[in-house]
């Protein structure tokens, strides 16, 4: 496990990025390397290759896109919390859902922007995480202040994602190991807390308020 005391110290600082959109990851490697005290040390395509990828690079900010092959960014963030607690996170992303936002501070992410910012901001956001600072994108935390928490629980969470391409009770009750009687009870209260009329009207309800 690598350490807070394990980070790299002086010189420029050590940057993982990880988007699944090589078009955009190149452009942001290219942007941020432009930058004299910021050193893209490692580029990843998948939220699965992300710990590893910082096992053995030791950034000290890892950049994250939240939806990603193999593992969405805020699961990484978790991970990486958990894993490579030297490396700070920011989450990166086209979609500035509240819900995101919630969940990102409760994987351990210290920032969390939109990509439709300048990228001197980016760079600016790199190094106030690297000091300790937690960086929201102001509109985006007003939104999440006024949103509120997900009213979903974790279970109901894990049955609407199973729901959103249209997976039968019976695939979402094998996959989830329970029973399909309890899936229908999962289901029927996302579908009450979403004010929606079905699974798939609340399986995307709740991905537009980024709960999912």
């Amino acid at each position: 496990m690598v350490t807070i005391d394990d980070r790299h110290r002086g010189g420029a600082v050590r940057v993982l990025l990880a988007e699944d959109q090589g078009m955009m990851r190149g452009a942001l490697a290219l942007l941020l390397g432009l930058e004299e005290d910021i050193e893209v040390v490692a580029q990843v395509g998948r939220g699965d290759e992300v710990t590893a990828k910082a096992l053995e690079t030791r950034p000290d900010v890892a950049l994250l896109d939240i939806e990603m092959p193999g593992r969405s960014g805020l699961d990484a963030a978790a991970e990486l919390r958990d894993e490579v607690p030297g490396c700070r996170v920011l989450i990166l992303t086209t979609f500035g859902r509240p819900g995101y936002l919630r969940r990102a501070m409760e994987a351990g992410a210290a920032g969390f922007l939109v990509k439709d910012g300048p990228v001197e901001e980016l760079a600016e956001a790199i190094r106030r995480v690297l000091t300790g600072e937690t960086v929201i994108d102001p509109a985006l935390a007003a939104a999440a202040l006024s949103a509120g928490p997900s009213p979903l629980t974790a279970r109901e969470r894990d049955v609407l994602n199973a729901a959103v391409d249209g997976a039968t009770v019976a695939d979402i009750a094998g996959g989830l190991c329970l029973s399909e009687s309890t899936v229908r009870n999962y289901l029927s209260s996302a579908i009450g807390k979403t004010g929606t009329r079905n699974r798939m009207e609340a399986a995307r309800a709740a991905r537009r308020q980024g709960w999912l």
